[in-house]
């Protein structure tokens, strides 16, 4: 796939010189959209054509750029650095809230990973520093686990960057705190999603997992190693279905299935199943992180392989970024490219393809990006897919 990008980012540099600078003069506009069929996309049933348009890793860091534009917001010096955060939406009406801050904060560090660009570097230090100017070092208060590990995932990514030893210790403090209050032997093992002990949710175990993995790479510590595995072997008991590789969503006190699967619970167990798979090849869990990706392409999108909206309520509006981000370096890590590349670089065109007059994508990627209102969490869906699709 890399060959086939290189030679279409070749064809087109210099009209995409032009392009870039006309919309970083405007401030990322663009005229009224073409629909996708004009694009030729080829699909039968769910399998899209290796031929399916991509955008060109110049308009994935274009992507970003229009995100900062229309969200990003430095506030205030923090000792010899700079503190920010991004606005909610864009009317400016407050800060995003503490795990959508986080989870945008993943999705700059996702376009640092692809275009390694300095000023985004910056800003992920600047907004690091804005979490712990706002929220303190150790989120106690905070009665959501899945929060916690949210925003200890995001500090730990962020020190595979800078190198920081303040990233690295808030992420272990705040996972240990986590794994303390929250892990106990009730229904097997596993998290509980809240102080209240009243669930225990894919959306706290598998990114906790991943989270553990992080923190054994980067303390030696194998323990960490060890609790990402019993929390993957908790989930693969309790919330994975063999059979299609669906991963439900929540389990109550009493063992009962209390929610179905979302494109973020099933990413986040494929980003857990990679990230375990070197260290116990044994474990099928590469094959069973190829199930989940299977059961979101085949049995979550549509005809055509788009993922689905998730508007029931705005803190489901941004999940698609988080599967972006697992399901890309899942592809990645195991050379997959010539199974799922077609597909997500076909969502990651119909991101871009529909995207308003500031180059913002919401999380619809079917029709028209609105130019009047939309909020920083549903817009990073495409940013993190039009990256993620460049790390394979």
């Amino acid at each position: 796939m890399k060959t086939l990008r290189g030679a279409r980012a070749l064809l087109h540099s210099s009209f995409m010189a032009v392009f870039l600078l006309a919309l970083i003069v405007t401030g990322c506009k663009k005229p009224a959209l073409t629909p996708s069929s004009e694009n030729n996309l080829l699909a039968t049933g769910n399998v899209v054509s290796i031929n399916s348009v991509q955008p060109v890793k110049s308009e994935a860091l274009l992507a970003m750029q229009c995100y900062n534009n229309a969200f990003y917001h430095e506030y205030g010096t923090y000792g010899p650095s700079f503190k920010a955060y991004y606005y909610s939406d864009v009317n400016h009406t407050g800060r995003m809230d503490f795990w959508r801050q986080a989870e945008a904060i993943e999705t700059l560090i996702d376009a640092y990973n692809t275009n390694n660009n300095a000023d985004l570097k910056n800003k992920i230090v600047y907004l690091y520093n804005g979490m712990r100017d706002n929220y303190g070092l150790l989120w106690t208060s905070n009665i959501y686990n899945d929060d916690v590990i949210w925003g200890a995932l995001m500090c730990i990514r962020a020190f595979q960057i800078t190198n920081d030893g303040g990233m690295k210790d808030m992420a272990k403090n705040n996972f240990d705190m986590v794994w303390n209050r929250a892990w106990d032997t009730n229904l097997g093992g596993g998290l509980w999603w809240t102080t209240a002990n009243n669930t225990k949710n894919a959306c706290v175990n598998a990114p906790a997992a991943i989270c553990a993995m992080y923190l054994y790479q980067a303390t030696g510590d194998a323990a960490y190693k060890t609790k990402a595995q019993q929390l993957l072997d908790w989930m693969v008991l309790k919330l994975y279905t063999a059979g299609s590789g669906e991963v439900k969503g929540a389990m109550n006190a009493a063992g009962v299935i209390t929610e179905g699967t979302r494109t973020y619970t099933q990413g986040t167990f494929i980003g857990a199943c990679s990230m375990l798979h070197p260290y116990y090849p044994s474990n099928n869990y590469k094959t069973m992180g190829a199930k989940a990706m299977d059961y979101t392409k085949n049995s979550m999108c549509n005809a055509q392989g788009l993922l689905p909206d998730e508007y029931d309520n705005d803190d489901c509006q941004g999940f698609k970024a988080i599967f972006a981000r697992w399901a890309c370096k899942f592809v990645k890590d195991h050379s997959y490219q010539s199974t799922y590349a077609a597909w997500l670089n076909y969502n990651a065109a119909e991101a871009w393809n529909y995207r308003n007059s500031n180059g913002l994508m919401w999380g619809q990627w079917w029709h028209r990006t609105p130019d009047n209102y939309v909020n920083s969490f549903e817009t990073t869906c495409g940013v993190a897919m039009m990256n993620g699709v460049w790390q394979f």
